[in-house]
């Protein structure tokens, strides 16, 4: 029994100790405990992200750094193949390729390596290799020109000359049985196959070549002297003695012209593709460098999220078990008062007026609180002394207030007729059960927040069945106060129409003759209840671009609006539908009754919204207007109405038959937001 005695006693002095602190302190300092976990919380996670900010940066550098260095040797990896397809082709469209190619090379390093912080280190080296490379390609040019040259000067030259020589001692040759003739005809398909060597060396530096070629000049100076020693005539000597020395010469040629080949290949493969290989060697390693720093910078990206996320666990454990225990103990320095007061109000509810209240003498809102029920609890006596007046008063007040929602219902009434008419008591009609409905669904909605808000605050704790219920409650009424207000826009709006519900509005070019008979088929229960005949001539090759879901609805209202007002009363009558061509763009519809007709009145106001002569047997107005606006802002078109009492009605409907003119979509919504400010005039025609 001790230790419970303790425990109470510890207990009632920490409620007592906290009760000394103002309700709205109690409340702060939960706000001010939540505020500096959020603070601590910002701050390690601002802390963290300038680390992570930082190794990302260096993540990030390190991928544009390697993208540069990927473009650097995709750079010089071309530039290298442009120059091995320029010695084997030469070509003005290759050396200009060469150098534009040479100068991107410069500028990636120039500008996008030179300022990359992660290569401005290694750029130097790139560049000396480069430019080593393209100083390779510029003496690779020069080796080309001198190989071209002795090509031309020391090969081709001296074989033009020697095929001039072949001809002349072929001229020189009587006949072909002279002794001369076979070592002439061996040393000529010699020089052919030499030639054809030569050049086949020069393309394509083939090893084959280059000995066949020899081997054929050397059969060419073999069969010369041969030739001297059957010689028939001194022209032939002369000339088998010129084309000894242009054999020489074009021997020596070609040695020249190996030599020269062999220097360029050399050229190629100690500079060329040795700067090459320097610059993808130094390339590679900087890419393993760039792999290196940016695995460093992974790692210390994840160890700082780590990190961080071990401080964050850390710091909302700890402000957790403090918020909870300085909340538990507010709770219950506010609870306990107000249960006290509890028992002392449902003491003097069921007329237990002699229970003292507990807890007046505390100096907390709670204690004012307390008081104020011992207030409540002394008024309570001298209440019951008034009762009888005071039921005397509600009965006269009851009887005055009857007198004046009497009163108030008169001036309502009077009201109404006077300044609203039959416009309000139409649009009333239909708009008044939605709002209603959604008055009473709000009122309830209302008393059950504020039941709700009298048991929150009344300190017992919130059973989830409890918070479950009320959302639940709060959810239905919404959506019925959601769903009823919607409907009473829906009608609104629909008094206030001035274009059909766009929902149905497909445009496709529709036969006017078929869609007037499905329509007229739509209509014929109607025409059952009505002695009236329908009489329709629309012809079948007659094609519109348009809305038939509009030319529906416009057919239907008109056709409705005819029943009702044309031939009142069962009144037997025909109507007449027709339609025809109107130029190449045009067409025109016609909608004729012989019923009742319009007077002048009348037909002023017709396509007026909520305007109706039948309003008391439940005409809305809206048939004629929605007619009005299809056809002029959606169809594009033109109405013009033609009646006479007792002669019929006539309406005359153009519109366009191709895309030209015809609205629809966003051009109608822009149409109908420039009619919102005024309804749109009319075109009739009325005597």
């Amino acid at each position: 029994m001790t230790e419970p005695s303790l425990a109470a006693r510890g207990h009632s002095r920490l409620v007592a100790l906290v009760r000394a602190v103002p309700i709205r302190w109690r409340i702060l300092s939960i706000a001010a405990l939540n505020s500096a976990v959020v603070v601590v919380l910002v701050a390690l996670i601002w802390n963290g992200a300038q680390v992570l900010g930082s190794a990302w940066d260096d993540v990030r550098q390190v991928r544009e750094s390697d993208k540069v260095l990927a473009t650097l040797e995709s750079e010089t990896g071309h530039l290298q193949n442009l120059i091995h397809r320029y010695i084997t082709q030469p070509s003005p469209e290759t050396f200009g390729e060469i150098s534009y190619s040479r100068e991107t090379v410069l500028g990636t390093l120039k500008t996008r390596a030179a300022t990359d912080p992660m290569l401005s280190g290694s750029v130097k080296r790139l560049e000396r290799v480069t430019e080593r490379f393209l100083s390779g390609f510029s003496e690779l040019r020069t080796v080309q020109a001198r190989i071209t040259k002795t090509y031309e000067d020391e090969v081709l030259t001296p074989a033009r000359d020697m095929a001039g020589l072949y001809s002349i001692i072929e001229g020189a040759t009587g006949h072909r049985d002279a002794l001369i003739w076979p070592s002439l005809g061996k040393s000529r398909e010699a020089f052919t196959a030499m030639l054809v060597a030569a050049n086949a060396y020069y393309l394509s530096l083939a090893t084959a070549s280059a000995e066949e070629a020899g081997r054929n000049t050397e059969t060419i100076e073999q069969t010369i002297p041969v030739m001297i020693d059957l010689a028939d005539n001194d022209l032939q000597r002369r000339a088998l003695q010129r084309l000894n020395e242009r054999t020489k010469a074009l021997s020596a040629g070609l040695a020249k012209l190996s030599a020269q080949l062999t220097s360029r290949t050399e050229l190629l493969r100690d500079v060329i593709d040795a700067s090459q290989a320097d610059a993808s060697s130094a390339i590679d390693g900087l890419s393993v460098k760039m792999r290196r720093r940016e695995q460093k910078a992974q790692e210390t990206f994840d160890q700082t999220l780590a990190d961080i996320s071990r401080k964050v666990l850390s710091v909302a454990v700890i402000f957790l078990g403090i918020i909870i225990t300085a909340g538990v103990l507010i709770a219950l320095s506010i609870r306990l008062p107000l249960q006290h007061i509890m028992t002392a109000m449902h003491a003097i509810t069921s007329g237990d007026l002699n229970r003292k209240v507990h807890g007046t003498g505390a100096s907390d809102e709670v204690g004012e609180m307390a008081r104020a029920v011992d207030v409540f609890r002394e008024n309570a006596v001298a209440k019951r002394k008034t009762e009888d007046e005071l039921r005397a008063s509600k009965e006269k007040a009851e009887n005055a207030l009857h007198e004046l929602s009497t009163a108030q219902q008169n001036l309502i009434d009077a009201e109404r007729l006077a300044a609203l008419g039959g416009l309000v008591a139409g649009v009333a009609h239909e708009v008044n059960n939605p709002i209603g409905i959604s008055l009473t669904v709000a009122s309830s909605f209302a008393r059950r927040t504020e039941a709700f808000e009298e048991e929150l605050r009344s300190g017992n704790g919130l059973r989830r069945s409890q918070l479950d219920e009320f959302v639940k409650t709060s959810r239905d009424a919404a959506q019925q106060l959601v769903g009823n207000l919607h409907r009473a826009g829906e009608l609104i709006q629909s008094f206030k129409q001035v274009a059909v519900d766009r929902s149905h509005a497909e445009r496709r070019t529709f036969s006017l003759s078929e869609a007037t008979d499905q329509i007229i088929a739509s209509l014929r229960p109607a025409l059952k209840k009505a002695s009236i005949t329908l009489s329709v001539e629309v012809p079948e090759n007659l094609a519109v671009d348009g809305y038939p879901g509009s030319y529906g609805q416009i057919l239907t209202n008109l056709f409705l609006n005819a029943v009702n007002h044309a031939f009142p009363d069962g009144r037997s009558g025909t109507i007449t539908i027709s339609a025809k061509s109107r130029g190449t763009d045009d067409v025109e519809i016609i909608f004729s009754d012989d019923g009742a007709g319009m007077t002048p009145d009348v037909q002023r106001q017709a396509f007026d919204p909520f305007f109706t002569t039948r309003r008391n047997e439940g005409g809305t107005g809206l048939g004629l207007h929605i007619v009005y606006n299809l056809v002029t802002q959606q169809l594009g078109g033109r109405m013009m109405l033609d009646s006479r009492p007792g002669q019929g009605t006539t309406f005359r409907i153009i519109m366009p038959s191709t895309d030209k003119t015809a609205r629809g979509g966003q051009a109608s919504e822009h149409q109908d937001r420039d009619r919102t400010s005024a309804w749109p005039n009319r075109t009739m025609s009325s005597t």
